[in-house]
């Protein structure tokens, strides 16, 4: 008997009765530069992708804005990635179409998360194996698939917490940072968080920060010495550069730096800022101490248990999943691709509080 197998269909239904367009807009990389607006231009007309046998079609309607953005789209991850290339690493949406092997565990109007180069479309082709099946598309999934993901598996894997340690977070109120103050503070921890504003410091507070710091409003340098004379025990570091530097003079003996990024630096023509690093090693010997990288890639093995976890506890009430769509943004609301500009130059204000996302609204032309 025929099987009709809809990814190759040229022109289908999506489950909601209105039909596929075959071109879509998307944001593509057509030159590497770390200034993300000069880097990136939206396309109007890119063909709708066919998912193949074992891919799923998902309709976009939430995308995750990363720190990591820029330097995609800067060629800092892959130099062999030559433009134009697809950008965005994580959405949420719909299944609209699949491949035959895919239909074996997904079906046609399902709601996944996948992280995945080329969320950046109103369409994107998944790969089954890679997508996460979810009860319904909200925004705050979005927050755990990388943000989440990230404080999980690096405080679990190198930060070795237990009861009554002393975590310092940086940049703590932003998509990562909040993740990393609650998941310290569930293992009993005393939790220092920075932040920028008096309205981050009340949202830490309000998830469990014992101690926030305004580095706007006070000397981080001479609150830490002043409180924790015997330094921290983990720093969860995502800022770099002067920052950094302070971070590891607070270390206490055999302390724990975890570097998960040094956002400071992403739009600079280098990518770094300078740190004071000729020192490091009589530093880290004085204390006994540790610096060690994070990089999500490289834990991909750890990857289905953490997210498997965190969506528990946020279905249970466990953990606050913030979400900024940037509504106290100048323009407002970050709605539709030609606001994802907007998004990346809100994180780099340091405006936001929690994980940014951009809504891509979905107008259904029924055809029923």
């Amino acid at each position: 008997r025929p099987i009709l197998d809809m990814s190759y269909s040229r022109h289908f239904l999506d489950f909601q009765g209105s039909s596929i367009p075959s071109s879509m807009k998307k944001l593509v990389v057509t030159k590497l530069s770390q200034n993300f607006r000069e880097a990136v231009a939206l396309r109007q007309d890119s063909p709708v992708p066919l998912p193949g046998d074992g891919d799923l079609l998902v309709r976009n309607r939430f995308v995750g804005i990363n720190a990591s953005d820029i330097n995609y789209s800067a060629g800092r991850y892959d130099t062999s990635v030559k433009p134009p290339f697809d950008i965005g690493f994580e959405g949420v949406g719909e299944v609209v179409a699949l491949g035959l092997s895919a239909s074996a565990d997904y079906t046609v109007g399902q709601a996944v998360a996948y992280v995945k180069a080329g969320s950046f479309a109103e369409y994107t082709v998944v790969p089954a194996k890679q997508a996460v099946p979810l009860p319904s598309v909200k925004p705050e999934f979005l927050t755990l698939m990388v943000s989440g993901a990230t404080a999980y598996i690096s405080l679990k894997e190198l930060g070795e917490l237990s009861e009554g340690k002393k975590v310092l977070v940086t940049a703590a109120a932003g998509g990562t940072g909040q993740f990393a103050v609650q998941l310290a503070k569930k293992a009993k921890c005393h939790v220092i968080g920075t932040c920028s504003s008096d309205e981050k410091g009340g949202f830490l507070k309000s998830i469990g920060c014992d101690r926030t710091i305004n580095y706007k409003t006070e000397n981080v340098e001479s609150v830490l010495r002043k409180d924790y004379p015997e330094g921290v025990d983990v720093v969860y570091e995502s800022v770099g550069g002067k920052m950094f530097d302070l971070a590891l003079n607070s270390l206490a003996t055999k302390g724990c730096l975890i570097v998960i990024g040094f956002i400071a630096g992403y739009q600079n023509p280098t990518g770094l800022q300078p740190i004071k690093a000729e020192l490091l090693p009589a530093k880290l010997l004085k204390k006994s101490a540790s610096v060690r990288g994070f990089f999500l890639n490289h834990y991909l093995s750890e990857y289905k248990m953490a997210l498997k976890r965190l969506l528990e506890m946020y279905e249970r009430g466990d953990l606050v999943c913030e979400v900024d769509f940037g509504n106290m943004s100048p323009e407002g609301k970050f709605t539709g691709l030609e606001s994802v500009f907007r998004a990346v130059d809100y994180m780099y204000m340091g405006k936001n509080i929690g994980k940014i996302v951009v809504e891509l609204p979905h107008s259904v032309n029924s055809k029923l």
